[in-house]
């Protein structure tokens, strides 16, 4: 840069690529650092020193770092991590220095102190944990996956390196594996790559010493609380060891306080636990599987006598919504999560929450609630009381060998449509087919249609009475019922109102068409306008000014 290509650069806005300080005597190296840290973060910029920071902007020269120069680029490298250019300029006016910042590498972030920097109009301030993690997101790294220089197979512990064998051979069959030597075994699971161990192996199979010294947030807490009220937790354990090392112990802590509900089906009465432990344990490698190691928060599972709340640093991963969570897999650590599914842990990479979805539906309990789901954390609360005890004996009457073949969408339509819950358009498929397979019916209303349970198993169920009243009386006996009450209201008339207390399952509109056809067929006439207009039965002279407009007059 020449002292031409200088005075241009002067006429630059100061944003977050760029930044003038004056410096005339010098410029404390700590702030240099922290600025080459917060535009590294933005994908880079210049730092110019001996230049006044208000436009219109003019040289003024500065004497910082004229004798060590050399020495600060050292410095900066070792400070910020990045090789940092410099270039004096040689003005009539003064020396003039420009650092030239590259950006940051792709998914890694620059910190000074802990402090993640960026700019923010005139001052310097920590990243947003939304930014942090899109950066950390940009690359889809599998951390995970990458070695851990500084272990080694010391740092593994053997039983829970023979538990994941035996795992892995039942799930295959392939009886070679038992024969393996541990070395061979982790790296065709690709746990070791050139006898290097990865952070997946010490996530897996690390002892407690070694995690504390290579990856002390890769740990699960878990407490037990008897309320929500404040205070330490009535039970705390913490496992900073290999997942295969706890898993089972976990559920085992999780079980002893898993209480029994019982509904009754004629004369059986029928044991279900509050806490179902397929849904528990996906929900547990969920968080293991999913959280971001590069966090130092650690996992906590936290047990209330109806619900357990999960929670693991990281959020959701890129591209993971709570809209599309049931139906879109991005695995954040794939590593692990393809050691999950090679034991059978899970069914296959990335998937799992479609199986708590059905564990808690087929069971009438609450859907996985996300309320408490930010930027920083994933938050999953399972709920173990039983809301609806006939719906169980609904999916019991579908039968099993129907039910085998449901989809999670397809027990999601079931129990939309048992709780008169709206479905979204995306539903709309599968409650077609559900249709054409006989448990669902199609019932008209003014919007099209709606859907109820197939009256067959309400039939099974004792609830007969229930399908008429969601589908509706048929449309001569909801004409009875109308005439009948305002005959038995001649005196004073009816309103509107009246009739949709008759007939609650109906909208304003339906009432409405029924009314004007009783009208048209002289079975009753309108006297009156608006709320206080009333109904009568017969023909009435009065009520021929509404027969040209085809309508029935309002309330």
């Amino acid at each position: 840069m020449n002292a031409e290509d200088l005075r241009a650069l002067l006429d630059k806005n100061e944003d977050e690529h760029i930044e003038f300080k004056k410096a005339e005597s010098s410029f404390d190296f700590d702030k240099l650092v922290e600025y080459s840290v917060a535009l590294a973060n933005e994908r880079g910029g210049k730092i110019v020193l001996g230049v006044t920071d208000r436009k219109p902007r003019r040289i003024t020269g500065t004497q910082a770092y004229k004798d060590d120069l050399a020495r600060i680029k050292e410095h900066l490298v070792a400070q910020v991590g990045l090789r940092i250019d410099v270039e004096e300029v040689s003005c009539p006016e003064g020396r003039v220095l420009v650092f030239q910042v590259p950006s940051r590498p792709i998914g890694r972030p620059l910190h000074v102190n802990g402090r993640y920097l960026m700019r923010a109009g005139q001052a310097l301030t920590a990243m947003s944990a939304d930014m942090l993690k899109r950066i950390f997101d940009e690359d889809g790294s599998d951390f995970t996956a990458q070695p851990c220089e500084q272990a080694s197979f010391d740092d593994l512990d053997k039983e829970a390196i023979e538990e994941f064998r035996s795992r892995w051979a039942k799930k295959t069959g392939i009886e070679s594996i038992m024969r393996l030597s541990r070395e061979q075994l982790l790296s065709d699971a690709e746990l070791v790559t050139n006898g290097t161990v990865s952070f997946a192996a010490l996530i897996l199979f690390g002892t407690h010493a070694a995690l504390g010294r290579h990856l002390g947030q890769a740990e699960v807490i878990f407490e037990y609380r008897a309320n929500d009220s404040t205070g330490p937790a009535q039970q705390r354990l913490e496992f900073r060891q290999g997942f295969f090392s706890f898993y089972d112990k976990l559920w085992e802590t999780i079980d002893l306080r898993n209480t029994n509900q019982h509904y009754q089906d004629g004369l059986f009465i029928w044991d279900i636990k509050t806490f179902n432990e397929r849904a528990i344990r996906e929900a547990i490698l969920n968080a293991v599987s999913h959280r971001d190691y590069r966090s130092g928060a650690s996992v906590f599972v936290r047990q209330y006598p109806e619900r357990i709340e999960i929670t693991n640093p990281g959020g959701l991963p890129s591209g993971i919504t709570l809209d599309n969570i049931l139906w879109e897999q991005f695995p954040r650590n794939r590593r692990l999560a393809e050691t999950f599914a090679r034991c059978g842990l899970v069914e296959r990479a990335g998937q799992g929450m479609n199986r708590i979805y059905e564990s808690c539906i087929r069971e009438s309990k609450d859907e996985p609630d996300f309320t408490h789901t930010d930027t920083d954390h994933f938050w999953i609360t399972l709920r173990g009381a039983i809301r609806h005890p006939e719906f169980l004996r609904v999916l019991e009457k579908i039968g099993n060998e129907l039910l085998v073949s449901f989809s999670t969408d397809d027990f999601v339509v079931i129990q939309a449509v048992f709780e008169r819950r709206a479905l979204s358009v995306r539903l709309a498929p599968i409650a077609e087919r559900l249709h054409e397979e006989g448990v669902l019916e199609k019932v008209p209303s003014t919007k099209g249609h709606m859907w109820v349970l197939a009256r067959k198993l309400y039939a099974a169920i004792g609830k007969k009475g229930e399908h008429t009243k969601r589908t509706g009386l048929d449309r001569d006996t909801h004409k009875a019922l109308i005439l009948k009450h305002i005959q038995t209201n001649e005196a004073e008339g009816s309103r509107l109102e009246e009739f949709r207390q008759i007939l609650p399952f109906m909208d304003r509109g339906n009432v409405q068409v029924l009314l004007r056809e009783m009208r048209d067929d002289g079975l009753i006439h309108h006297h009156g306008k608006t709320r206080a207009g009333r109904w009568y039965p017969g023909i009435h002279s009065a009520d021929c000014r509404y027969s040209d407009t085809g309508k029935a007059p309002d309330d």
